[in-house]
């Protein structure tokens, strides 16, 4: 194994009951949100008419040539949950910790979701000052009674980003929460996207207070019935809160197992569900695009054709990548060295094109 530097300052970019439907309903936006629900196990566009002997030898030899990709340190890829291939570069292990960096942000999104399921959360339009209310600067800009559950989700609070530039200065303070509450407002809530970590580590101290538990003993009750699934390791803030959205450690297939159940619609191998099927569905519905990408944007979830399918994928810092592509039962799994950029190298994008090179193979 490499060794890792799992500090705690690199900065982040990173069922059949359904949700009464009045529970998690799309935040207003002006961006259309029409999108097809997750396609159901079995039924991706190739099921059947596709020898698996035939695709994996292909793969193979994708991922063989992903070789010289010099920080590309794991690949799993799977269809309709059947192996297609995988590979550990190096001294790499499909096994081994990884820090997954912004790609957690897709769980705390699920955590959300099946919050408001069991009715801990009022829903995606629930104001955060009723739970948020007392961690409010003393003089509070009026507009921080406006964020909601979904403004967080979707990068649309209107708030300063902690992320970037901003990263260091957020987690060297002493109270992350109110750090990030008393930010400026750069824009209105509900307005463009503006990437930030403390979004989505607002949501886990929500989280932590509504049902009384810390955010990780949540993770463990709610997703560790999903076979394969186990967060190790990850950071808190100075008031031992688990940093919603960042510094999360899990092995490849861990996260990969993650990637599997929301392809199923939420569902676990046997049949149990632990995430509605329709959080998903709303999770994967475009609310913003990315200022970096011009990508889509959903509750914590990207959104982007890549090979002429439709592609959600998490990302984190460095190139910790889960797509799912649901019209062909792909999830595929990508972890790489957590200390290098991915965005600005190029990087990311060349995961990009492995990836498209994935679909346009299953798709022949």
């Amino acid at each position: 194994m490499k060794r890792r530097n799992f500090l705690p300052f690199l900065g982040a970019a990173a069922v059949i009951p359904l949700f009464p439907f009045s529970l998690v309903r799309a935040q207003s936006t002006s961006i259309p949100t029409s999108v097809p629900p997750p396609v159901p196990p079995g039924s991706s566009e190739l099921s059947g008419s596709v020898d698996l002997q035939v695709l994996r030898p292909r793969i193979a030899t994708l991922l063989d040539d992903a070789r010289r990709l010099d920080t590309l340190e794991t690949v799993i890829v799977t269809r309709n949950g059947e192996a297609l291939g995988e590979r550990a570069y190096g001294d790499s292990s499909l096994t081994g910790s990884a820090n997954i960096k912004s790609a957690s942000k897709c769980i705390v999104s699920a955590l959300v979701g099946i919050a408001i399921d069991k009715g801990l959360l009022e829903g995606v339009d629930q104001r955060i000052e009723t739970v948020l209310r007392s961690e409010f600067p003393r003089d509070p800009d009026p507009r921080l009674s406006h964020i909601t559950i979904g403004h967080l989700l979707s990068m649309r609070s209107g708030l300063e980003r902690m992320s970037g530039p901003n990263y260091g200065r957020w987690v060297a303070s002493r109270n992350w929460t109110r750090f990030a509450l008393a930010a400026d407002f750069v824009d209105e809530p509900g307005g463009g996207m503006l990437y930030s970590t403390a979004s989505t580590h607002l949501l886990s101290v929500i989280l932590t207070k509504v049902s009384g538990k810390p955010t990780l003993a949540l993770a463990r009750e709610w997703l560790e019935p999903l076979d394969g699934f186990r967060i190790g390791s990850w950071h808190r803030d100075p008031q031992g809160y688990y940093l919603g959205g960042n510094q999360m450690a899990m092995t490849p297939r861990s996260l990969h197992a993650f990637g599997e159940l929301y392809r199923r619609g939420g569902i676990t191998e046997d049949g149990t569900r632990l995430i509605s099927h329709n959080w998903i569905r709303e999770s994967w519905i475009r609310r913003t695009n990315s200022v970096f990408n011009g990508d889509g944007y959903g509750y914590a979830w990207f959104l982007k054709e890549m090979g002429g399918a439709q592609v959600n994928y998490a990302w984190g810092y460095g190139g910790q990548m889960l797509y799912i592509v649901p019209s062909l039962g792909l999830t595929v799994t990508m972890t790489s060295d957590e200390s290098a950029p991915s965005a600005r190298t190029g990087y990311r994008d060349e995961l990009h094109g492995l990836l498209t090179r994935i679909v346009e193979t299953v798709r022949t």
